[in-house]
C-alpha cells in the first residue's frame, strides 16, 4: 500500500514536469496535440479544444506532444514549435525543470506549515520544539550500519554492562553531546541502543571501534538534537525556499561529483539509487509519516529538475543544447543528426539505469 502511494507521488512529479512544458507552450501559442499521463497504449481520453488529454496503461510517467517539436515538423506553421523564436523554444524546454524546482519549494513550505523535523541549532524563523537526540546519518561500513541503525531513528536509551543512559532524563540542549560522550566513555564495551522508529521501539547492538572517526572509538552515527519546526504560511514559504535552495546546491554538487567519477571509472554506485532503490526508500518514507514523505518528495522533484537539465541527448538539457547550437549557427541541425544523438542519449541513459538497478538489487539481496 505504501509503495502504491509512493508510485502515485512519482507520477505526480512527472506530471508536474510535463505541465510546465504544456503551460508555457500554450502561453506562447504553440499547438499542443496531446497531454498524457502514463505511456501508451491508451486507456481513456477526451479532447478539449485542440488538445487530447489521455490516461495510458504504462502508468510510470507522462508526456506532452507538442506540434513541430520533432524533426522540424510544420516549420512554416506559425503555431509550430519549430517556427517559434529560439528563446521561446528554450522557455518551453526549461519550464518543466522550473516546475519541478517550484514544486520542491512548495512541498517543503507545506511541510513547514505542518511541522518539519529541524535541528535545535537551526538559524531562521520560529522555535524548534520537542527536541530528541536523533540519528541524522549512518556512516557506511560502520558498526551502526552493520547493526541496522538508520537515519531518523530517535535514541531513547543506551545500555552497557556497567551503565545506562536514558535520554528522557536529559535537557533538550545537551542530548546529542551526552550520547556521544557516553559511547566514547564506554568504547571498550558493546552498547545496546534502543530507538524509536516510525512509532515503534527497536533495539540494536553495536560496539565502538577505532578508525570510524578521528581521535576516539565510535559506532558511526551522526547525531543531532532534532525537534519540530512549525511555521505560519508566509514564514514557511521563506524557510521552504531556503531549504529548497540548499537541497538544490548540495544535490547538484553530489550529481556533479558522481558523474565526474563515472567518467573516470571510479564512481561508487552504492551512493545512488535507481528505480528499485527509490521505490523502497519512498515506501519507507510514506510509512514513516508525512514529514519524511514530503521531504523525500521535494528531494526527488529537485533531482528530476537537475537530472533533466544535464546536456545529454534525450533529456531536456540535451534539447536545450541543440537549441543553443542552432542559435549560434543560425540554422536548424539536420533531423537525422538530432535523431541519432537522441537515440544515443537514450541508450546511455538506459545503460546507466541498468547499472544502477543492478546495484539496487545487489543491496536488497546482500
Amino acid at each position: 500500500m505504501y509503495l502504491f502511494f509512493f508510485i502515485l507521488i512519482l507520477v505526480a512529479l512527472i506530471v508536474v514536469h510535463e505541465l510546465g512544458h504544456f503551460s508555457v507552450a500554450k502561453l506562447f501559442g504553440i499547438k499542443v496535440e496531446e497531454f498524457g499521463i502514463g505511456f501508451p497504449p491508451r486507456l481513456l481520453s477526451f479532447k478539449k479544444g485542440e488538445t487530447v488529454y489521455s490516461v495510458n496503461l504504462l502508468f510510470f510517467g507522462g508526456f506532452v506532444k507538442i506540434f513541430g517539436e520533432d524533426a522540424n515538423e510544420g516549420a512554416s506553421d506559425p503555431r509550430s514549435f519549430a517556427h517559434k523564436h529560439r528563446l521561446i523554444q528554450a522557455a518551453v524546454i526549461v519550464a518543466g525543470i522550473a516546475m519541478n524546482l517550484i514544486f520542491g519549494w512548495l512541498a517543503l513550505s507545506a511541510g513547514y506549515m505542518a511541522g518539519l523535523p529541524t535541528s535545535v541549532d537551526h538559524v531562521g524563523f520560529g522555535q524548534v520544539t520537542g527536541a530528541h537526540v536523533t540519528v541524522v546519518a549512518v556512516l557506511p561500513n560502520s558498526p551502526a550500519q552493520t547493526a541496522g541503525l538508520m537515519a531518523d531513528d530517535v535514541i531513547e536509551r543506551l545500555q552497557t554492562g556497567t551503565a545506562t543512559l536514558d535520554t528522557a532524563t536529559l535537557n533538550t540542549s545537551e542530548q546529542a553531546d551526552v550520547v556521544r560522550n557516553f559511547i566514547a566513555d564506554h568504547g571498550d564495551q558493546s552498547v545496546v541502543i534502543t530507538v524509536l522508529r516510525a512509532g515503534e521501539e527497536k533495539t540494536f547492538l553495536a560496539k565502538p571501534v577505532s578508525g570510524v572517526v578521528d581521535g576516539r572509538k565510535a559506532i558511526g552515527v551522526q547525531l543531532d538534537d532534532v525537534g519540530i519546526l512549525k511555521l505560519s504560511p508566509p514564514l514557511a514559504l521563506v524557510e521552504g525556499a531556503i531549504l529548497a535552495y540548499n537541497m538544490t546546491v548540495s544535490t547538484a554538487q553530489g550529481l556533479g561529483t558522481f558523474f565526474w567519477q563515472a567518467v573516470r571509472g571510479v564512481a561508487d554506485f552504492n551512493t545512488v539509487a535507481g528505480p528499485i532503490g527509490i521505490a523502497g526508500i519512498g515506501a519507507q518514507a510514506v510509512h514513516t509519516g508525512f514529514s519524511a514523505a514530503i521531504v523525500l518528495t521535494a528531494l526527488i522533484s529537485i533531482n528530476l529538475a537537475l537530472i533533466n537539465i544535464l546536456p545529454i541527448p534525450g533529456l531536456d538539457g540535451g534539447r536545450l543544447l541543440i537549441i543553443i547550437i542552432e542559435g549560434i549557427i543560425r540554422r536548424p541541425i539536420s533531423p537525422k543528426i538530432t535523431t541519432a544523438v537522441t537515440i544515443g542519449g537514450f541508450a546511455l541513459l538506459i545503460l546507466l539505469m541498468i547499472v544502477v538497478s543492478y546495484h539496487d538489487i545487489a543491496r536488497l539481496i546482500g
